[in-house]
């Protein structure tokens, strides 16, 4: 019953987003590797570089395709419908461990936490990984405290389900697995913990606990099916080597993996105002809990398992992959939220719907005002500005120079040379760089005779120089470990290159230009 309520709220929220175009890693991979499977009938993307992601977005993107017909809405619609059925689960989730007025509170958090709001219209895997996920947890929850502390199982169609959801989310995206295989090697841990320190007549636990590794040790398989599906078609287990050195094999040093634990216990705890619902959190925790307050905390084994999810992820996703995108995160925001929101009513049980107020409001301007701080554009609204910025560009592109080369970056190489993407109703030739920085610049400027236009934009948001930058300090390593770099800005590439800048705009840091290029080239009649 709540569902179509939860659809018609973010379908609602999201309406004036629902026909941009697509952005970034949709038009990089998801959205080709869905066209192929939608056009051909192949699990494995040809028109895009395979790295072996599971096919389970693409299987359903290309399924609603056919009923909504190929149009950006209705991908974006599928989307929304996605995210809805992930914050039912997130309701599930948090009453089954808490009550009903913090589960509600948790939602609404959740919903409006601007990562969580931007992925919920943007057809990453994430967001359906995070559904499958969510759902997974809520039905591993479902579960009733029984003698000594330990949860076991309301039936044997609870560890199935679970099972179930978990498959699913691995097969919408490999990683996935972790938060399974971080509660299967709990179990083993209480199952041992059992056999050697409880008594060893406790067979009934031991057996449970067995029992739910088994179930959550299941999604391994799908994923492992499907790895040999894609060694069997392509000869490669983990996609293309450089996207397996990209995200894997390049990340492995010490130094590399203290900087990424770093910065995803920010993103876990701070980033985009999430430090306004933990303090809080950690400042209720300090005032004690009233003898008469009869409103109980999270369990204490549910609580554990929780901090093991929490942990396994935050490693995790400190180790694997090459860019530190928050949205890798996207089913872990809840779990803190719903820990900070349970905290809060117990322990400030008067005022505890101010502070979920005060949370809401630094959330709700999160989307809109950007932290003083680099980011990716699609962790607020500012995703949306780049889009707009980029039909702009291409749109006076295609009017003006409609048969040029253009000289730009990725995405926007996407962009122009894909009409399907939304950008273009042809395609645009380019010439590819890495990034607007000076090196690559100077590296253009070598071969000047490649391209007749060039297409520069601001490839990530940061603070303007006269501003607060808290991440300043930490540049030099961003850089050597992160891809982090400054775009030159659109005089500079113009002087460096000898091109004139013949169009440019600005959305709230955001920019893209258009140079010209003027060349004097010799002619001959035939």
């Amino acid at each position: 019953m709540l569902y179509p309520l939860f659809f018609v709220a973010v379908y609602l929220s999201h309406f004036r987003l629902l026909r941009l175009p697509y952005f970034w890693d949709e038009g990089g991979y998801y959205i080709p590797a869905a066209w192929d499977f939608f056009r051909t009938g192949t699990l494995i993307p040809q028109s895009t570089v395979t790295n072996a992601h599971p096919p389970l977005p693409s299987i359903l993107l290309a399924g609603w395709w056919h009923l909504s017909g190929y149009v950006v809405s209705g991908t974006r619609t599928l989307v929304c419908l996605v995210a809805a059925a992930a914050l039912l689960g997130v309701y599930k989730l948090a009453r089954e461990l808490t009550s009903t007025p913090v589960a509600a509170v948790t939602v609404v958090l959740t919903a409006i936490y601007p990562v969580w709001f931007a992925q919920s219209t943007l057809a990453h895997a994430d967001i359906f990984a995070a559904a499958f996920t969510l759902w997974g947890l809520a039905f591993y929850f479902d579960r009733a405290d029984v003698e000594g502390g330990v949860a076991a199982p309301i039936s044997h169609g609870s560890a199935l389900w679970t099972a179930g959801m978990f498959s699913l989310a691995v097969l919408s995206k490999e990683t996935a697995i972790v938060t399974p295989a971080a509660l299967a090697g709990w179990e083993i841990y209480l199952f041992l913990r059992d056999l050697f320190l409880k008594d060893r007549g406790d067979a009934v636990l031991r057996r449970l606990h067995l029992a739910w590794a088994g179930a959550l040790a299941l999604p391994i398989l799908p994923l492992v099916a499907w790895y040999a599906y894609h060694f069997h078609r392509t000869g490669f287990v983990f996609g293309n080597p450089e996207f397996l050195r990209y995200n894997a094999t390049a990340n492995l040093t010490v130094y590399r993996i203290l900087l990424c634990l770093y910065h995803r216990l920010l993103h876990l705890t701070a980033h985009m105002n999430m430090f306004v619902p933990v303090v809080c959190a950690i400042a209720a925790a300090l005032i004690p809990v009233a003898a008469t307050n009869k409103r109980l905390p999270i369990s204490r084994p549910a609580l554990k398992a929780i901090g093991i999810v929490l942990l396994a992820n935050w490693v995790a996703f400190s180790v694997l992959g090459g860019a530190l995108l928050t949205r890798y995160l996207l089913p872990m925001f809840p779990l803190v939220l719903v820990v900070c929101v349970n905290t809060w009513r117990r322990r400030m049980p008067e005022r505890w719907l101010l502070i979920a107020g005060l949370s809401a409001a630094a959330f709700l301007a999160g989307i809109w005002i950007n932290p003083p701080y680099a980011f990716a554009p699609e962790d607020n609204l500012t995703y949306r500005d780049m889009i707009v910025l980029h039909q702009h560009a291409v749109r006076f592109i295609d009017q003006h120079y409609p048969a040029a080369t253009v000289l730009t970056a990725w995405p926007a190489t996407s962009e122009l040379s894909r009409p399907e993407l939304g950008y273009t109703d042809h395609p645009v030739k380019t010439v590819a760089l890495q990034n607007f920085a000076a090196d690559q610049i100077q590296q253009a400027a070598a071969d000047p005779g490649s391209y007749d236009v060039a297409l520069i934009f601001s490839t990530k948001w940061e603070p303007p120089a006269e501003k607060v930058d808290l991440g300043r300090r930490n540049q030099s390593d961003d850089t050597k470990y992160f891809d982090f770099h400054h775009d030159l800005p659109p005089s500079e590439v113009a002087a460096i290159l000898h091109g004139q800048v013949v169009w440019q705009a600005h959305r709230r840091g955001e920019w893209a230009a258009v140079i010209h290029f003027p060349r004097i080239v010799e002619a001959s009649l035939r």
